[in-house]
């Protein structure tokens, strides 16, 4: 369809020359299309890449679509510019007293930390509640996901002996669950972390629905019917070669790694891996954009509704 973005935004560009219709800044979006308006929290180090990732997906899908970009009051990005993030991420202060109709906030590079000890817990839990009583919808990929379990039912995150890292089948449990309209009995998912999240754990919750999940890497697709929430622990935004990228980085980093599985074609580093999540990828997001408009219409009537009887 057609995704508003910050002006000059590096993704406008990119997206542009894949075909994509971007407007830059909301104003003529405002005029001209009543847009779903999501708010994404980016915790990412790799801003520009992990952008354009989910601006990507949300641009493709059969509806309007205005991206704000969030960043914590009480985290400094280490690998983004300040300028950078003034000019195209707004803090977290400015935008919570705005209308959103959904949220997600994406994996970060604190998954082995205490949650308690991250810099902005504090203010992450703040996201959370406030998504569960104020939007429509939200979803929480990878260490968020974790993350709003914890703070939401005090579940733990396990560490785990190896990282699952690589390209995995995952079985539909759910398949009349909105968010798993038009992807199937299963999908392939990429993996990249050394944690999870017990589904032992999740089953004392009665909220809590697993909706896909795989006999390898455990629980991939969670909902919570009680707050909005779709949590994701995998990677269905990556671009076909972020795990490559990820691999090469970790074989700088450490002597012995290893090759993700079911990823390179022939398993040869050297070979061009294939994005055989893509539709999958496309659907799941359109289906999460589509509940997010629908309940985001229902909040806002409720909210007109209460200041008509006020």
């Amino acid at each position: 369809m057609i995704i508003a973005l910050p002006d000059g935004l590096p993704a406008c560009e990119t997206l542009r020359k894949e075909g994509l219709a971007v407007i830059e800044g909301y104003e003529d979006m405002l005029t001209m299309l009543e847009p779903v308006r999501i708010a994404l929290v980016n915790l990412m180090p790799d801003k520009q890449r992990t952008e354009t990732q989910f601006a990507r997906l949300l641009g493709r899908t059969p509806y309007p679509v205005e991206l704000t970009l969030v960043r914590p009051d009480t985290h400094v990005s280490k690998g983004t510019s300040i300028d950078y993030m003034t000019r195209f991420y707004k803090p977290w202060s400015d935008v919570r007293a705005q209308h959103f109709d959904g949220l997600i906030i994406t994996g970060a590079p604190v998954e082995q930390l205490p949650f308690e000890e991250v810099t902005y817990w504090q203010e992450l839990g703040e996201m959370f509640d406030w998504a569960s009583a104020s939007l429509g919808h939200s979803m929480y990929v990878c260490w968020a996901g974790q993350a709003f379990l914890h703070h939401r039912y005090g579940i733990n995150k396990q560490m785990m002996f190896t990282k699952l890292f690589g390209i995995f089948e995952q079985t539909v449990l759910s398949a009349d669950d909105p968010a798993m309209r038009n992807i199937g009995a299963s999908f392939r998912t990429p993996v990249s972390r050394h944690t999870e999240v017990h589904e032992m754990d999740l089953s004392e919750h009665p909220s809590l629905t697993v909706v896909a999940r795989c006999e390898i890497t455990g629980a991939c697709i969670v909902r919570d019917q009680a707050s909005g929430a779709v949590i994701n622990f995998n990677h269905l935004e990556y671009d076909a070669d972020t795990l490559a990228r990820e691999y090469l980085r970790d074989r700088e980093a450490v002597r012995e790694t290893l090759v993700p599985e079911n990823y390179f074609p022939g398993n040869d580093p050297a070979a061009q891996p294939i994005k055989s999540w893509a539709s999958s990828a496309n659907a799941f997001v359109s289906n999460w954009v589509s509940e997010a408009r629908e309940r985001g219409k229902v909040k806002r009537q409720g909210r007109q509704e209460a200041q008509a009887g006020s």
